[in-house]
């Protein structure tokens, strides 16, 4: 049995309650003392003795909106997520899961949405997946080298498309026959016996299927109509589990919808989580939109419903125009759907009537927008000519005496993707970026890991609020207290998910972080580009930063001094997550 001794840290121990120095010593699986500096008599030769003074010894952190869903299968280490201590991982969200569905449909409703290569993602699909349910699947993850632990949302579009057929299921004069809907009554039912969370859907229409089928289309569940999704609801409400979903981003009236399926008035409250709650640059509006809106959820229709938050600055990378925030308009969709034809593409910029659609919808107002499309506001990062390289669009329009969009248009038909440029869209105000932090009605876990490899990285939000969270209290200006963050981070999130996890305390399973508040520094909001295991060639981006210096899952090391270990992702240390029925 592998004995450590993490001697004389902060704990917290994930409950809200004020850190302590203490002593923990973890014993196999489990945590089995936590005492005071000192108290444990532990023979140094039969443990491993970890030096936390002047540290921070607490839960291992959620992440509770990932779509790790194929990286699980090519690296479960999911390397990038624990070296930041997170321990635990919610998959499966946003209506895409690879569950029910075959290969191929797995894989067109996966890689072009979430911006991942489908040339990896198939091949590895089609060499893994052998199942076609829930009790498949989990006797895949059951035995598969996990790094952190997994919980699983079961997704709406998956159960769609496997009862439907792809093309039925994205046609909208299609319904679900009797024996469709009773089939996916049937896979989520027996989803929820396996442990899944709930169910996620999706009915933003500009979340797009890759692949040569049905190419372009929106994902199955935004098609799914008022009987299809009330009965799936029901059945979550019923058993007292959870819904994922997002709205209508282009028109955003549903998330009423939405908020109203949750009530609790005069019947159990449906357990509901949205994306998301954000300081949008482009509708400042909806911070204060998204607030009332969980108080009349939570207060006057007696729900239990949360928004989730990325709780960080939201950065944007670009190379080109590959990013889905161009599918937010029909001009963009246009760039977009001609990504493999870049001959074809370069014409289209180049047509003067296409050009000038482009330029009304970017300047349209008072439309609800995500990306808030200032080319002021829009920096060159990488670009064969190095003259471009630091400066916005505007900038080079106002050097070249021309138009910021027309340039704009026309570096884009020069340099294509080899241009690589970077904006904010979101939570650039620190004063409001607080207040989401300490919102009661947030969830703090939205950080898309594992998707849009190229365009954000979040996979240290954790460390980043805890950063902003000292460096507030340092500037005698807190937030809240360091215990608070740490129970937003860690229990508040396992405690509304249902899950095991996100505690400290004798008898919890030891999934630990030892972190160096000393190292909470400017280093962790660094982005950097680094080769994806196993995708030879290709870069993601990954967060900077060296304040986690320990973490234990299940009471093994997978970081040591700050290095992730070799067994990361050879050897299973995680589980799956369970939700407990509430």
């Amino acid at each position: 049995m592998e004995r450590t001794i993490i001697r004389g840290g902060l704990v917290f121990d994930g409950t809200g309650a004020p850190g302590a120095l203490a002593d923990v010593l973890i014993e196999g699986e489990r945590v089995s003392r936590v005492a005071p500096p000192g108290a444990l008599a532990v023979d140094a030769s039969a443990a491993r003795s970890v030096d936390a003074r002047g540290r921070w010894v607490t839960p291992g952190f959620l992440d509770t909106h990932t779509h790790y869903d194929g990286e699980l299968a090519l690296a479960p280490g999911l390397v990038e997520s624990v070296r930041h201590g997170v321990t635990s991982v919610v998959i499966g969200c946003c209506s895409v899961s690879f569950v029910a569905s075959a290969p191929d449909d797995c894989a067109d409703m996966f890689t072009r949405v979430e911006a991942v290569p489908r040339e990896v993602v198939l091949p590895l699909l089609r060499e893994t997946k052998r199942w076609s349910d829930a009790s498949g699947w989990r006797a895949w993850i059951d035995q598969h080298p996990l790094g952190p632990n997994v919980a699983s949302f079961l997704g709406h579009s998956d159960i769609r498309c496997r009862a439907m057929g792809l093309a039925r299921a994205v046609d909208r004069r299609a319904r679900p026959t009797d024996d469709e809907q009773a089939l996916m009554e049937r896979l989520l039912s027996e989803a929820l016996d396996c442990g899944f969370l709930g169910l996620s859907g999706m009915t933003n229409p500009w979340d797009k299927l890759d692949g040569e089928r049905e190419w372009s289309k929106p994902l199955p569940s935004t098609f799914a109509r008022a009987r299809e999704r009330r009965r799936l609801r029901a059945l979550l409400r019923r058993r007292g589990y959870i819904h994922q979903t997002a709205p209508n981003l282009v028109t955003r009236y549903n998330v009423l919808g939405m908020v109203l399926a949750g009530a609790g008035l005069l019947r159990r409250p449906l357990k509901t989580t949205l994306i998301t709650m954000m300081d949008l640059k482009a509708d400042r509006y909806v911070y204060a939109m998204t607030s009332a809106l969980e108080w009349i959820a939570n207060t006057l229709l007696r729900g239990d419903f949360r928004w989730q938050s990325p709780p960080v600055p939201f950065d944007l990378y670009y190379d080109g125009m590959d990013s889905v925030l161009f599918e937010e308009f029909p001009a963009g969709q246009a760039v977009r759907d001609l990504a493999r034809d870049l001959a074809a593409r370069r014409a289209l910029l180049t047509d003067p009537g296409y050009r000038a659609r482009f330029r009304r919808e970017m300047e349209k107002r008072f439309v609800p927008r995500v990306w808030h499309r200032d080319l002021g506001d829009a920096v060159i990062l990488e670009a064969p000519d190095p003259a471009l390289v630091g400066r916005t669009f505007t900038e080079v329009a106002a050097a070249r005496g021309a138009d910021p969009i027309e340039t704009f248009l026309d570096l884009m038909i020069e340099h294509d993707r080899a241009l690589r440029w970077h904006t904010c869209i979101a939570n650039d105000r620190p004063e409001v970026l607080a207040s989401i932090l300490r919102h009661p009605g947030t969830l703090l876990g939205f950080a898309d890991s594992g998707a849009h490899l190229r365009n954000m990285a979040f996979y240290n939000f954790p460390v980043r609020v805890l950063k902003r969270v000292r460096d507030a209290e340092l500037a005698g200006a807190p937030i809240m207290s360091t215990a608070r963050a740490v129970h937003r981070l860690t229990g508040e999130l396992a405690d509304w998910f249902g899950l095991d996890a996100g505690r400290l305390r004798e008898g919890d399973r030891a999934d630990v972080v030892v972190l160096d508040p000393a190292r909470l520094d400017d280093a962790v909001e660094r982005v950097e580009q680094r080769e994806f295991p196993g995708m030879p060639g290709f870069c993601r981006l990954v967060n900077g930063g060296e304040a986690v210096r320990e973490v234990f899952v299940a009471g093994t090391s997978l970081v040591r001094d700050g290095v992730p270990e070799q067994c990361l992702g050879q050897r299973r240390c995680g589980r799956f997550l369970e939700r407990a029925a509430s």
